[in-house]
């Protein structure tokens, strides 16, 4: 007779879905970087409220540099920044505007200075000529602004005569033109640019001398005419037609 078989029942492990078993160290892990994940949302959540609910970075202090006419004062009450606004949260596009539209102002740059400074960088408009006012100088940048008012007319600087100063006015920017292209010496010798219209242009010279300019164009050639006619003869110098100039 063949041997007599045993049986042994022999149970075996289901394991879970996937194939990977489910150990207390794999748990332990999981549980680690559960924990990690929900410290970092929360420390994000409080830095973010900390930088954009509270004023811990608030601004204290609003520095003003390049701005002469305009005191820092006067930039600091056009910025309207509120002390203690969140620097995160603060529109340094909408500082820029406000302070932007002082008159003096041709750029300005605003910047966040962690922890508690905000910078105002203020590039003020360069001054190209004077128009005699009521009480002073006006001063005009190349557009025709108005942005300062002087007791003395700035070096390298034009006097210009127009009934209406203003970057609106045609004769104030026909007159800009012209004292754009004059020469050193025609500068030199110039006492003043009067632009009864935007076609009328005379300049009226130190030594008692009239050149008769006509409109704002060619005003290039026109200037290199006039210079080489300084040195002529006579009391009234006419470039409105720069090939044709004439002496009287």
């Amino acid at each position: 007779m063949s041997p007599a078989r045993r049986w042994r029942l022999v149970r075996t492990r289901e394991h879970p879905p996937g194939g990977r078993r489910s150990t207390p160290a794999r748990r332990r892990t999981l549980r680690r970087a559960l924990a990690w994940g929900t410290l970092a949302v929360l420390v994000l959540a409080l830095a973010s409220w900390l930088l954009l609910g509270t004023s811990l970075l608030g601004v204290r202090e609003v520095r003003v540099d390049g701005s002469r006419i305009a005191s820092a004062d006067e930039v600091r009450a056009a910025a309207a920044i509120a002390p203690g606004t969140p620097l995160a949260r603060l529109d340094v596009h909408a500082v820029a505007a406000r302070v932007g539209a002082l008159p003096s102002v041709a750029r300005v740059d605003v910047r966040r200075s962690l922890p508690h400074t905000v910078l105002i960088t203020v590039t003020e408009r360069t001054p190209v000529a004077v128009v005699a006012g009521p009480t002073g100088l006006l001063v005009l940048d190349a557009t025709g602004v108005v942005f300062d008012e002087v007791a003395a007319a700035p070096p390298d600087v034009v006097l210009v005569r127009v009934s209406d100063p203003g970057p609106e006015d045609p004769a104030t920017l026909a007159a800009l033109r012209v004292a754009a292209a004059l020469t050193p010496p025609l500068r030199a010798a110039l006492r003043e640019l009067v632009a009864e219209s935007p076609t009328r242009i005379v300049l009226n010279l130190v030594d008692g001398r009239t050149i008769r300019w006509g409109d704002a164009a060619d005003s290039e050639a026109k200037a290199a005419v006039a210079t080489a006619l300084l040195d002529r003869a006579g009391h009234t110098i006419d470039v409105s037609v720069p090939d044709a100039a004439t002496t009287s």
